[in-house]
């Protein structure tokens, strides 16, 4: 099976994770070179882009495209850039036009609905919301504060704080991204598009985002496409999401999966970056990758075991107060899991707990009493959304690989990246650096680099000796020099690979 992928941008793991799950399940992925899709907030080549898909269209089953690569050139030039509405449309029809010519293409899309960004970053968004990024939100929260009813004074006030032509342009992009995931709509109810994914990215339960949501839903609530359609929160891991679906479409039965939580209070959990409760966003992503539930482990395909907060997601490790308290059991929870790997069942862990990377006593826990070679899937980064999205995307796709060498590659590097780095390397490196900008490190990135690598190196070899090397006999960890994808902490980029060097018992 040969699936095209327009990826919303290049950063790890938007794009390496894919391509991992591809191996996973036995797939053939192609992606456009590099060369064509955007560079942090460069944009992408939209013409070559869609020359790309038209040439490798008529060899392919597949195809998984992401709207604001195809029509602005990626998702976070889609934020930026002054192209028209007319412009992005235009751009858009290349997928009437490839379905046309390859009726038997099934096209699969996303779009992310434009974000009000927590932080005032002056690069991945707007120049100017370095300045006026708080005065923004609060316009976005009161716009749709007011639209559930609140009086209108206080949005009154917060437009009076922005000035005139910054408020018209923030507006305007948002509003042609809009119309722009109102066109994919059409496309899916004209069946061009086997199914579309509109997700919210780093969303609020109050803000603009949330208000273009219900506008969505209405539209799809019109056309009744519910049964092909998905609204909920997610961005970078949708590509994951849609390969699974993709596999999950062809198989007549969907998986049915079974969720395990550390504590009876983690449905109700508040997580950061997100617009409602984390069991109401494993709904979502579930739906979204094709699953239904299942009653109990021994019924179900693919055990998924989400380590949550008990009460809310927090930033800094350990929180006792909101996250690790005594409304949570970790070596109960644990110990499940063991269980579930024990009795050969395929699970794939879920790390939230915190943003922005794994629990350092949970992997701990993980690691001393599971064989994690063995998992279906692991994920622990970024935002709630993004973790479950990829972990439920790797069980999926686990259930039809049978290359356990390709799915401990991809627990490995998720494990490289969102424990060892994002939960300890990068905030180490930060204040070796002399706590830099978060958004731009300017000359200081080579120095970054070999921090990094200094840091990392040893850790990983650790990593590999104790926990993956002596469960995969004849099997060799090949490695390259950790980076930056882009002059930012943020984006660690660790190339590895597992080789086989004899026959695997």
């Amino acid at each position: 099976m040969r699936i095209l992928l327009l990826p919303c941008d290049t950063r790890p793991p938007t794009l390496e994770l894919p391509h991992q799950l591809a191996r996973v399940a036995g797939v053939e992925l192609l992606s456009p070179p590099l060369e064509l899709l955007n560079d942090l907030n460069r944009p992408g080549d939209t013409a070559r882009i869609a020359e790309w898909l038209r040439e490798h269209a008529p060899a392919a089953d597949a195809a998984l495209v992401t709207l604001e690569t195809l029509a602005l050139g990626g998702m976070i030039p889609a934020r930026r850039v002054s192209d028209s509405l007319e412009d992005a449309l235009k751009r858009l029809e290349v997928l009437r036009a490839v379905k046309r010519d390859n009726p038997r293409l099934r096209l699969l899309a996303y779009g992310v609905i434009v974000r009000v960004a927590h932080d005032n970053d002056p690069l991945e968004e707007k120049p100017y919301y370095g300045e006026w990024g708080a005065a923004l939100r609060r316009v976005s929260e009161w716009t749709d504060r007011v639209e559930r009813g609140a009086d209108p004074g206080e949005l009154e006030e917060a437009r009076k704080a922005v000035p005139a032509e910054v408020l018209q342009d923030w507006l305007a992009t948002r509003e042609r991204n809009h119309q722009l995931h109102q066109a994919a709509i059409r496309l899916l109810e004209e069946e061009v598009l086997e199914h579309l994914c509109l997700t919210l990215d780093d969303t609020t339960p109050y803000g603009l985002a949330a208000r273009d949501r219900r506008r969505l839903e209405a539209r799809i609530d019109e056309l009744n496409l519910w049964p092909r359609a998905d609204v909920y929160p997610g961005a970078d891991e949708v590509a994951a999401v849609l390969l699974a679906r993709a596999l999950v479409n062809t198989w007549g039965n969907p998986p049915k999966v079974f969720v395990r939580y550390p504590s009876v209070l983690a449905e109700e959990a508040v997580v950061l970056y997100e617009d409602r409760p984390l069991g109401e966003l494993v709904k979502a992503h579930l739906r979204a990758a094709g699953c239904t539930w299942a009653c109990s482990p021994e019924s179900a395909d693919l055990i998924l075991a989400v380590n949550a907060p008990a009460f809310k997601q927090a930033h800094r490790q350990p929180d006792f107060e909101t996250v690790d308290t005594a409304a949570r059991n970790l070596p109960e929870f644990v110990d499940r899991i063991a269980e579930d790997v024990s009795a050969g069942r395929n699970v794939a862990v879920s790390d939230v707990a915190y943003a922005n990377g794994a629990e350092e006593r949970f992997t701990r826990l993980l690691l001393n009493a599971v064989d994690v070679t063995r998992l279906a899937g692991y994920a622990a980064w970024n935002t709630a959304g993004n973790t479950l999205g990829s972990a439920i995307a790797s069980g999926v796709c686990s259930l039809r690989g049978g290359d356990l060498i390709a799915r401990a590659e991809a627990t490995l590097s998720r494990l490289v990246d969102d424990w060892l780095y994002q939960s300890r390397v990068r905030g180490e490196v930060r204040e070796a650096l002399g706590n830099p900008s978060p958004f731009d490190l300017g000359e200081l990135k080579p120095r970054a680099e070999a921090l990094i690598e200094a840091r990392m190196a040893p850790l990983i070899q650790e990593l590999w000796v104790r926990h993956f090397a002596p469960r995969l006999p004849g099997v060799r960890l090949e490695r390259g020099p950790a980076r930056l994808a882009w002059p930012r902490l943020f984006t660690g980029v660790f190339p590895l690979r597992l080789v086989r060097e004899g026959r695997v018992i």
